[in-house]
């Protein structure tokens, strides 16, 4: 999370020394402090207070975010807050009024305003928050109010945890008490030095497990910490931490150091309960981990999001983009680069994984399947490009919406284009130029991650033409495949490495998405997709098959009888009923499968030469010295 000016670091130095400065002056000086008990967790509700020092408005506008760093469409956590009350410096109550949904005007004040509120919480994740008598697991644009012109003020926050409850967030130990009192140095308080610092800091309150570790980078020794919050045992928590020390350790080797974690330390906030949220969500010094698998079965589809939430630290978290700096908590943020963010991290958290040797190099490049089948074949490709795809975040991302979209022929996944995209290049500059994606993430983060240079895409086209010595290439490659709507060779890219792109089922027949089955009669359950028999022929969402070359089709084995009968421009009657009720007949031509795989050389009854071998190695081999 950065701040106004673009340059991070020195903001974030600066306003410490303006804290500390702070905290060496009168109580009169300008600041926010919060205070957060559980009494009614059992039902969900945390009470927090929150006091405003030093306010200069006749009218404090306090408000709750509309959206959480990582996240960039809308999620209203002032949906939860209720029970809002306002007193003065004096305990005198004060008049709250609203003008939008969002924020509490309050006035009447003598320099000092402090709110009170309910929030209910329940669902644990990186984007909201959950609160029970087992733990309070808190996003905090999700938990806080804030002040609209204290955005730069230093803050503290004191929990009042429930028993056996200990606290991890990567906020820095310690306060100052809202009367100006002694500095507190007690485990429940901490400080943030300013607003953008603190709604980036995920905080877990519980009786969790914690391991810590060291790491050498650069001369400093960071440490690292792994708070885990389970229903397992002591061992599952000892065996993750090696894993999640080779992921680490890995992706250090990937830029050549760690970032400077603020204060020495990073800390991996994992809460892996049967009601928790399926999330991951990248902060500055820390990430949230959620999901309701455990560590007995599921600790290596864990390590996944670990692994590139992780990567985050450095790829948004430091090399950012400038669209969004700084990040705006009242609106949903738009992107352009987000095919870069989310989707070249996509590709190195899988990457990663392979190189630690979680996943066979088989298994690995089973992977890329999906990935190269949705954006190969997506009809979404004529639509938007990948930086325009990006724009589409708000939409997309966790967003909710009653009216049915067609983002299943308008739309591909930032992660999952620019993971391809990140594979293009990364096969691109092997063969062309005798180096690595690797070697371009480090020349990214020297120019634009320390020091923390916000980035634009005609940024990075311009660091690939330094890094290349071939801005033609560079040029060519985002006006093509970043700006454009191509996609590199694959097949002949991969084919370096001994690995096979093709049609899955060569030769087979398909009509599209495989209908659903309801009462014996063939149902269109999703919107078909563009250039499919099913939408060529006129059949939609809704639509009832009747018969098909006059069989009827009342269960999915018919209906894959049907297909393996045909082949490929075979053109036989189709009868349906259109979901308004009227019966129509037309005719519909069979397609090939255009479903694509990656299968190793071997697998495929393929030679693999020795420079195959050697290409993998290089690539998809440990690159820790």
């Amino acid at each position: 999370m950065k701040l106004k000016n673009g340059n991070y670091l020195w903001t974030f130095m600066t306003t410490m020394v303006i804290q500390i400065a702070y905290f060496s002056c009168s109580s009169g000086q300008s600041f926010v402090s919060y205070d957060v008990s559980f009494e009614n967790a059992a039902h969900h509700e945390a009470e927090i207070s929150v006091t405003f020092t030093g306010v200069t408005t006749s009218v404090l506008e306090a408000r709750m975010s509309r959206s959480s760093p990582g996240r960039y469409a809308l999620h209203e956590f002032a949906k939860n807050v209720y029970n809002v009350r306002a007193e003065d410096g004096a305990g005198n109550a004060l008049e709250i009024t609203r003008p939008n949904a969002y924020q509490w005007d309050i006035s009447g004040h003598n320099g000092t305003v402090k709110v009170t509120y309910t929030l209910f919480a329940d669902r644990p994740g990186g984007t909201y928050a959950g609160i029970d008598e087992a733990h309070a697991h808190l996003n905090m644009p999700a938990v806080f109010m804030w002040a609209r012109g204290l955005e730069e003020n230093p803050i503290e926050v004191r929990f009042h945890p429930l028993p056996d409850w200990k606290i991890a967030t990567q906020l820095s130990a310690g306060g100052r008490s809202p009367s100006g009192g002694k500095e507190e140095s007690g485990a429940n308080t901490y400080s943030a030095p300013n607003l953008q610092y603190f709604l980036d800091s995920p905080t877990e309150l519980s009786d969790f497990e914690l391991r810590e570790w060291q790491v050498e980078s650069g001369g400093n020794n960071y440490t690292f910490q792994l708070q885990v919050h389970h229903d397992g045992t002591d061992a599952e928590v000892d065996s993750y931490t090696e894993m999640v020390k080779s992921v680490v350790n890995e992706q250090k080797s990937i830029f050549g150091e760690l970032p400077d974690f603020d204060f020495g330390r990073y800390t991996f906030l994992a809460c892996y309960l049967p009601y928790a949220a399926g999330d991951g969500m990248e902060h500055r010094n820390s990430t949230s981990l959620t999901s309701t698998r455990s560590l007995s079965t599921s600790a290596l589809g864990l390590l996944g999001t670990v692994s590139h939430e992780f990567f985050h630290a450095w790829n948004v978290e430091r090399i950012r983009p400038r669209t969004l700096e700084p990040f705006n908590f009242e609106q949903a943020n738009m992107s352009h680069e987000l095919w870069f963010a989310e989707g070249f991290t996509s590709y190195y958290g899988t990457l990663v994984l392979r190189r630690a040797g979680f996943r066979s190099i088989e298994q690995y490049s089973s992977s890329l399947s999906g990935g190269l089948n949705a954006v190969i074949n997506s009809p979404g490709r004529t639509f938007f490009t990948p930086v325009e795809m990006s724009r589409q975040a708000p939409f997309v991302d966790a967003a909710r919406s009653v009216d049915p979209v067609n983002v299943g022929n308008t739309f591909i996944s930032y992660y999952t284009y620019g993971s391809a995209i990140a594979l293009g290049l990364d096969l691109t500059l092997r063969t062309k130029f005798d180096r690595t994606l690797d070697e371009y993430m480090q020349a990214v983060w020297r120019v634009h991650g320390k020091p923390e240079i916000p980035y634009t895409v005609s940024d990075l086209e311009k660091v690939l033409g330094d890094f290349t010595d071939d801005k033609q290439f560079a040029s060519d490659f985002f006006a093509n495949y970043v700006n454009g709507h191509e996609v590199v060779d694959y097949e002949e890219l991969l084919s370096h490495a001994g690995l096979l792109l093709r049609k899955r089922n060569a030769g087979h027949a398909t009509l599209g998405r495989s209908p659903g089955f309801q009462n014996g009669m063939a149902t269109i359950q999703t919107y078909t997709s563009i250039g499919s028999p099913f939408y060529n022929a006129g059949l939609d969402v809704g639509d009832q098959i009747v018969s098909i070359d006059n069989k009827t089709i009342s269960n999915g084995n018919e209906y894959q009888t049907l297909l393996q009968s045909h082949k490929p421009n075979d053109t036989v009657s189709i009868e349906y009923i259109k979901r308004a009720g009227r019966n129509k007949t037309t005719n519909i031509t069979f397609a090939e499968d255009s479903s694509l795989e990656v299968v190793l050389y071997e697998n495929a009854s393929m030679q693999v030469t020795d420079e195959m071998q050697r290409f993998r190695e290089r690539w998809l081999g440990s690159q820790i010295k």
